[in-house]
């Protein structure tokens, strides 16, 4: 036999019935139940103001009070909470954790389960907010601006790229860009990001200069085990002696249309997870080497829904 909840119905028939006299049998044969559901169900949900008063509005208020309390977390023990926290402290998302769970069957539980413990740890002082990736950047319209970015003849366009680079078919084409900190020509980071597998490679620049890149980002490629085919780039000025940088590496570069950021959504949406660790408008002079690589790993490792909560990583080493 179900069991079904108590309507709010039939609390109106309890608390009439309480009134005329009825003793809690008496009430469950009129109604239908057993006695000891109505002695339950009039115990927990009198009302709380003098303790005696049954009201059927109250009575479902404090229900429905309960079961949202129950659903939130109560149906996860400590121990996989734990779990979940020390997932979340290596900065993947709450739709991260559900599909890295789901892929290796270690526990099912829904991202917005988790958004709900971690804003009720954030309550009570917490800190598991601070793993989450906020999108800083604004977006900014240059209508009718003039822009000398990028005005340097024989470079190719991105629409002439190998059909691998374009379909995201071969591994070996790469996007690249600059993220400043709180100055134009000071300290900042260049981020390669393969098309392919969303495997980042990040270096330190001590200074924003065509000299600085292209002597960082030589010594990224040779790192790499597999060829470097190609690189997409923005219109930025630091990319200006790419043509030197081409012979020395053996890879060919292709430049976006002006402003149309879209065209190297790869390394748009990687620079927006690393805000996550370098927030825009903070000094970069103390970021090291060491740091950058720090930052591709984490994200290296985490789990991306596109890929069927695969990690860059794993698909750029198989």
């Amino acid at each position: 036999m179900t069991y079904a909840q108590i309507t709010l119905e039939e609390r109106y028939a309890i608390s009439a019935l309480r009134k005329l006299g009825y003793s809690c049998a008496a009430i469950a044969r009129e109604v239908g139940r057993h006695r000891s559901t109505v002695g339950r169900e009039v115990q927990r949900n009198v009302w709380r103001e003098d303790g005696r008063t049954y009201r059927p509005l109250k009575a479902q208020s404090y229900t429905n009070q309960r079961r949202r309390a129950s659903r939130s977390t109560s149906q996860f023990s400590v121990e996989e909470w734990a779990l979940v926290e020390s997932v979340l402290r290596e900065d993947f998302s709450p739709e991260q954790v559900v599909g890295w769970f789901a892929r290796f069957k270690i526990l099912a539980i829904s991202h917005e389960t988790i958004y709900r413990y971690i804003w009720e740890d954030q309550a009570r002082g917490g800190t598991l907010h601070v793993h989450l990736r906020r999108a800083n950047k604004p977006f900014r319209k240059r209508y009718g601006a003039y822009d000398s970015r990028g005005r340097l003849a024989g470079k190719r366009h991105i629409s002439t790229r190998p059909a691998g680079a374009e379909n995201r078919s071969r591994v070996g084409h790469w996007e690249v860009d600059t993220v400043l900190g709180n100055s134009q020509g000071g300290a900042c980071i260049v981020t390669l990001v393969e098309r392919k597998t969303g495997f980042v490679v990040i270096g330190k620049l001590e200074r924003h200069t065509a000299a600085d890149l292209n002597a960082r980002l030589e010594a990224m490629i040779a790192r790499q085990r597999r060829p470097v085919r190609t690189i997409t780039a923005d219109n930025g000025t630091e990319f200006h002696s790419y043509k030197a940088l081409e012979q020395r590496v053996c890879a060919k570069f292709y430049f976006a249309t002006p402003h149309h950021s879209w065209e190297r959504g790869s390394n748009e949406n990687m620079n927006g997870l690393i805000r996550q660790y370098l927030p825009k408008g903070v000094s970069m002079e103390h970021v090291t080497q060491a740091d950058c690589d720090r930052i591709a790993a984490k994200l290296n490792r985490r789990p991306r829904k596109r890929y069927n909560w695969h990690t860059p990583e794993e698909l750029y080493a198989a």
